[in-house]
């Protein structure tokens, strides 16, 4: 971390992003070169499931305060239609071409809605470069990259209902109500209700009170640990809802400097 950070000017000029020197470092200090970690998928499969699940929710969270253009902006147009109609294209392609190659019904599926998301929130060489940025392409990928999740979710629980693993309900009708709308739309409404009330309350607390003062990254992290948190007891997507807070953080502050980068 400190050499990413001591080098950050002249790695921007390298023709790779960081992810890739991370993993070219994780692969260095694993079993199969110096040996400093030992970590075995199935064994270590739940702290592994953590890492990664704080690492995406850092990560998603930036993405949603990355974009600073209102909801009704025209640019916000291509990134919906791909997280749907795109997304749902995609995902009916890879199911047939898993199916074609042999795959029942359930894998099938359940390869597809892992494969269709673009999903670069890791990669921020294609994101947005800063609040401002309303560059088509890097916006649309980037605002994607936070709304695929309640997209692909759904489809993943479908086919682990294939599967044997999930409960459908009857015709569906199951998963229509407990995987597709709830999940949602309840994620949507609570990530932007939480980042909302909290990015309102610090902006109360710092203009009347001078409190909450500096802090960011405690803060920051505590909206994240809370709204995910709530998102798992409510059995919404948690990824979605913690895109939908960084989101709404990031409006408010539209409101209340308007002029402000």
């Amino acid at each position: 971390l400190i050499l990413i950070g001591l080098t950050d000017t002249w790695r921007r000029d390298m023709p790779v992003c960081a992810a890739a020197l991370y993993l070219v470092v994780g692969h260095l200090l694993g079993p199969e070169v110096f040996g400093f970690l030992d970590l075995d998928l199935r064994r270590d499969a739940a702290l592994l499931e953590h890492l990664t699940e704080a690492a995406v929710l850092v990560s998603i969270f930036a993405v949603g305060l990355r974009l600073r253009v209102p909801p009704r902006d025209r640019l916000w147009r291509v990134p919906l239609m791909m997280a749907t109609i795109t997304m749902l294209v995609t995902i009916a392609l890879l199911f047939g071409a898993g199916w074609t190659m042999g795959l029942a019904l359930g894998p099938a599926l359940l390869l597809a809605a892992a494969l269709a998301p673009t999903d670069p929130v890791l990669a921020s060489d294609v994101q947005v470069e800063h609040a401002l940025d309303r560059d088509r392409l890097r916006f649309s990928l980037t605002a994607e990259a936070g709304l695929n999740d309640g997209t692909a979710a759904p489809f993943v629980m479908l086919a682990l209902g294939l599967m044997g693993l999930h409960t459908l309900g009857p015709s569906g009708a199951l998963w229509w109500q407990r995987d597709v709308l709830w999940p949602t739309l309840g994620g949507l409404l609570l990530g932007g209700g939480l980042g909302f009330a909290f990015s309102r309350l610090v902006v109360w607390l710092r203009r009347e009170r001078e409190q909450a003062l500096g802090m960011e990254s405690f803060l920051t992290l505590g909206l994240i640990a809370l709204t995910y948190g709530l998102a798992l007891l409510l059995a919404v997507y948690g990824f979605l809802a913690v895109f939908a807070a960084g989101l709404a953080v990031r409006q408010v502050e539209r409101q209340d400097s308007p002029d402000d980068g």
